[in-house]
């Protein structure tokens, strides 16, 4: 599925099965909460925290996909196209860093 494609069937599932969208800043604390339980993860997956019994049946693609689904509730919301603006963002990049991470030592 395309970007475009998420973005049209989460807003059909928000006002169907959701009933409506959660204020912007309402969604802005659920992404918040989302991150955070991505970092959670990450830190006890691959940093140095250990996981707790109550952890261990966490999954990381679900987490993130939940940080994805909240990310394009607001995007709808805001009237942004997802597909459109990760374009301009990559050419931004493309030009901006064209050589900055060829020429930078800590990466070698």
């Amino acid at each position: 599925m395309t970007i475009k494609e998420a973005q049209e069937i989460i807003d059909k599932w928000i006002n169907t099965t959701g009933i409506r969208y959660f204020n912007e800043l309402t969604n802005t604390a659920i992404l918040m909460e989302e991150v955070g339980e991505v970092a959670r993860i990450m830190a006890r997956q691959y940093g140095e925290q250990s996981f707790k019994k109550s952890d261990k049946e966490v999954d990381l693609a679900d987490e993130m996909a939940d940080v994805l689904f909240v990310l394009m509730c607001l995007a709808n919301q805001t009237g942004i196209d997802l597909t459109a603006a990760l374009e301009k963002n990559l050419e931004k990049k493309s030009i901006r860093d064209a050589d900055r991470h060829k020429n930078n030592e800590k990466l070698f």
